[in-house]
């Protein structure tokens, strides 16, 4: 049995203010990559609650233009990375996709640059 490495990464990132969360859903998945990547990760299964956003990278499907070149971006990081996967896992299945999303959707959309996500995700676990 070979080893395995679980690799749980929340980061606080400031994007511009948003109007569509699937975007802000994309967005964090290509700094998720970003970092991965960085850290010489070459096997990593991605996992997110938005379906839509990973129905589209699992068909290749870059043509919605409210997600543009950022999709474009994510699905050459999956061709051009064959060890990474990414797979939907439902809110109720996951318990902080679950938390983080509930707060998500309470601040929205009346997010601030002055919330830390990262600081109210580690509060919760």
């Amino acid at each position: 049995m070979t080893p395995s490495r679980v690799v749980l990464r929340a980061i606080g990132v400031q994007f511009p203010v948003l109007d569509d969360p699937t975007v802000v859903e994309l967005l964090a998945l290509r700094e998720a990559i970003l970092w991965c990547l960085g850290q010489g990760l070459a096997f990593v299964r991605f996992e997110g609650d938005a379906k839509l956003v990973i129905d589209k990278i699992r068909r290749a499907d870059t043509g919605d233009s409210r997600m543009g070149v950022v999709l474009e971006e994510v699905v050459n990081h999956f061709d051009s990375n064959p060890g990474f996967s990414v797979r939907f896992v439902g809110r109720r299945n996951n318990r902080v996709a679950y938390l983080v999303a509930r707060k998500a959707l309470s601040v929205y959309p009346t997010m601030s640059r002055a919330f830390n996500f990262q600081a109210w995700l580690i509060s919760r676990m």
